[in-house]
């Protein structure tokens, strides 16, 4: 991988139109949400100061307050103030990690899936070494009894119970939703993994990282929900594939310190004049710009 780009200031000017436009919509999230500026401002603040201390340290030299504050831009003494409090803490909600790992398997395993590759209704129990919930749950984890998983997914409407008795997977459950703490979680996950991949992208003299989107303007709300559900329906064969490929892949590996995503998005909108508008914002040259 080749060294990164030297960013000039006529880059970092040009920048700020694309930053307001990748901000906007979290903004709106913010003000809907109660999270005012101040609060945003404070964070932006430790996160600046955590990105310098860790990131952009020298090999084998100390990094200094003063450093930190000319990388940021941020006095000494808030440097000094908030050196050490760090960024938010990356930790996986328990029922994501556990729920995650048992759909994966459900999704991908040749035991619990049929010839197409669709996850098979299982009995809630089966003899010897049939396909059941308690068998795939138990796979996975010893730590929550499966009839506890049941229960747990029954309330999220993840699985219906038929009446064959069988278990089968709601594929309308598969995305977390109402702003839990799941939801929340790959909010911030997959918005990371995107941005880090754009940001290497755009970083690095050879791109590493696939990211490209296919988009149309001009059309009729019935061709964009048509192309919305034939773009849906392709994004769920390839994740489901890439589900099936990397649980053979990684079956019979011991644990390693790498880690890999694979996302896609669809999105669709009516564009009026003030959303035609909305993204040229006009920025005020900061100080030492022209």
């Amino acid at each position: 991988m080749k060294r990164d780009k030297d960013f000039s200031t006529a880059d970092a000017a040009q920048l700020q139109g694309a930053i307001a436009r990748l901000l906007r919509p979290l903004v709106r999230l913010f003000v809907r949400s109660g999270l005012t500026f101040p609060i945003v401002s404070e964070l932006l603040r430790e996160l600046y100061i955590n990105v310098a201390e860790y990131d952009f340290a020298l090999p084998d030299k100390e990094q200094t307050d003063s450093r930190v504050s000319l990388l940021t831009g941020i006095h000494r003494k808030e440097v000094r103030r908030l050196r050490g409090v760090g960024a938010p803490v990356h930790i996986v909600p328990v029922s994501v990690s556990r729920t995650s790992s048992i759909l994966a398997r459900w999704l991908a395993a040749p035991e619990f899936t049929d010839e197409s590759g669709n996850p098979l209704p299982l009995p809630r129990t089966a003899e010897g070494a049939m396909p059941s919930f308690d068998s795939l749950v138990m796979s996975v984890t010893k730590d929550v009894r499966p009839r506890a998983v049941l229960d747990e997914w029954l309330d999220r409407n993840i699985v219906t119970i038929g009446a064959d008795e069988r278990i089968s997977l709601v594929e309308a459950a598969f995305v977390p939703r109402g702003g839990d703490d799941r939801q929340l979680y790959y909010f911030g996950r997959n918005l990371h993994d995107h941005i880090a991949a754009a940001v290497a992208n755009v970083s690095l003299a050879d791109p590493p990282f696939f990211e490209r989107a296919v988009h149309y303007d001009g059309l009729s709300q019935e061709i964009a929900r048509q192309l919305e559900r034939r773009s849906q329906s392709l994004a769920k064969t390839a994740l489901r594939n890439a589900n099936r490929d990397a649980y053979a892949a990684s079956a019979n590996e011991d644990s390693g310190d790498w880690r890999w995503s694979f996302g896609v998005y669809v999105y669709a909108e009516q564009v009026d004049d003030a959303k035609s508008n909305e993204d040229n914002v006009r920025l005020r040259p900061r100080e030492g710009e022209q």
